[in-house]
Order: C-alpha cells, then sequence, then structure tokens
C-alpha cells in the first residue's frame, strides 16, 4: 500500500526495457559517514561527559534522530530507479510521495554525460537530456552508474538501427544480470 511501484510496472505492453538501474553508491556515501561520524560524537559524548538524565535523553534522541535520517535517505536512493525502453526514458522516485518523470526517445535532440575527478574515481556520472521545444520532467540524471554504456545504450536508441539494440541491466544496480546479458 505504501511502497511505491516497481518501476517495470510503468512500462506499456508496446515497449521492450533496454536498459534499467538505481543511481550510484557514492549518492549515499556521504550520508552514511555523517551518519557514523555523528554516532561516534555521540558516543564519546555519553561516554566523557557526566552522567545527568538531560543528556542521556538528549544523546538517546540525537542518535534516533540520527538513525532516522540517514535510513530515510539510503530508503530514498534505494527506490530511485531510471529505466530506459525503446520509447521512452523513466525516473521514479520518492517514498511517500511517488514521483514519475518520462521524456520520449522521439523528443531528444541532444545527449551528453559529464564526470567530475570524483565521478570518474567511484564510477558515476551525469546524464544531459536535452529535448525540442521546453524543458522536460526528466533532463539531468544524476549518479548514473557507468554513464558510457548508458550513454551509448540510449544514444544506440536515439540515433541508430533500433532493432539492433542490445538490452541489459547493470552490474552493481541492486537488479541483478550482468554487463551485455541479453533480457
Amino acid at each position: 500500500m505504501l511502497a511505491p511501484r516497481e518501476v517495470d510496472e510503468y512500462v506499456l505492453p508496446t515497449e521492450r526495457r533496454v536498459i534499467r538501474f538505481r543511481g550510484d553508491w557514492a549518492v549515499i556515501v556521504g550520508e552514511v559517514l555523517q551518519a557514523v561520524i555523528l554516532f561516534v560524537l555521540l558516543a564519546l559524548g555519553a561516554a566523557f561527559l557526566p552522567q545527568n538524565v538531560v543528556l542521556d535523553n538528549l544523546f538517546w534522541y540525537g542518535a534516533l534522530l540520527v538513525l532516522l535520517k540517514s535510513s530515510y535517505k539510503v530508503s530514498e536512493w534505494w527506490v530511485e530507479k531510471v529505466v530506459v525502453t525503446d520509447k521512452r526514458v523513466m525516473l521514479t522516485k520518492g517514498i511517500f510521495t511517488h514521483n514519475v518523470g518520462m521524456m520520449p526517445l522521439t523528443k531528444v535532440t541532444d545527449l551528453s554525460f559529464i564526470r567530475t575527478f570524483n565521478g570518474r574515481l567511484l564510477g558515476y556520472g551525469t546524464m544531459v537530456i536535452e529535448s525540442a521545444g521546453q524543458i522536460q520532467a526528466l533532463n539531468q540524471i544524476h549518479y548514473l552508474p557507468d554513464p558510457e554504456e548508458v550513454y551509448e545504450a540510449i544514444s544506440e536508441l536515439v540515433f541508430g538501427d533500433k532493432r539492433q539494440t542490445r538490452s541489459y541491466t547493470l552490474p552493481g544496480s541492486g537488479f541483478g544480470g550482468a554487463r551485455g546479458r541479453r533480457r
């Protein structure tokens, strides 16, 4: 009931899924690191400050808030998924409010990706999808795992022969499968 729909439920029977993935794990590294540091600081504070009911309660509720926030951020990352079909690109995200962004491939006029230094080290990038006319609901995909492969797959769909397009799931995307394996 509260769980977001699976992204494949939005794929129409007339569409063929080409690629699907979840954002790179680098999205949540900062959140997890921040939570660990805050837990350590709270534990040090509880251990070295004088015993006091008020302070103990503050440390306890502080730790609970850190845990809830980091759990929410990890859950948010987990439910955000991108699916590229032979007709459109879809991005689904949101835990309590489920959002689905979509761009038809027929509207794509330019496709590029950006990789920062950290992105090259950790294996992610940002895909920029430009379209004819107004700004679409989906024009940038951040923390894209293996951006070169996604770029090639979408380029094949937009600019190449659509009958030759591969279908695969990115490794490490949380969906299983291996690079280049047909679906």
